[in-house]
């Protein structure tokens, strides 16, 4: 598999990512697996059921891992593009995670640079 596209919907999420990446040792290991420290925010993406059938195949392939300090989960990290924007999604390993959602993080404000608001499609190209 060489690129995957995951589409969903936009929407405004609780907060949990925000405070993830701001922590001290989930910051260094992305600076290191992706070259770059994220902004403090994910974009959170509820996805069409044929995209969350991708997720489910894509989340079986190798990933980058985002290694948990004791009370936190795994999280799988794939380098993926929207809009020609280098991004990645970042995938919780944790119990009853929605199937349907997609966390999506960049070195920018996507929501900014992209010009995106809650209820608008979007595509992601995960090169997997």
């Amino acid at each position: 598999m060489n690129s995957k596209k995951l589409v969903g919907v936009l929407f405004t999420g609780e907060g949990n990512g925000k405070k993830y990446l701001a922590l001290p040792w989930v910051k260094n290991q992305l600076e290191e697996k992706l070259g770059y420290s994220p902004f403090l925010g994910t974009l959170n993406l509820r996805l069409t059921a044929e995209s969350v059938k991708n997720k489910r195949v894509l989340l079986k392939v190798e990933s980058t891992v985002v290694y948990p300090h004791e009370g936190y989960c795994v999280g799988l990290l794939y380098k993926a593009s929207i809009r020609n924007l280098d991004c990645a999604i970042i995938a919780p390993q944790v119990k009853g995670y929605p199937e349907n959602v997609l966390e999506v993080i960049s070195r920018v404000n996507m929501r900014d640079t992209l010009k995106l608001k809650d209820g608008d499609t979007v595509t992601v190209a995960v090169r997997a």
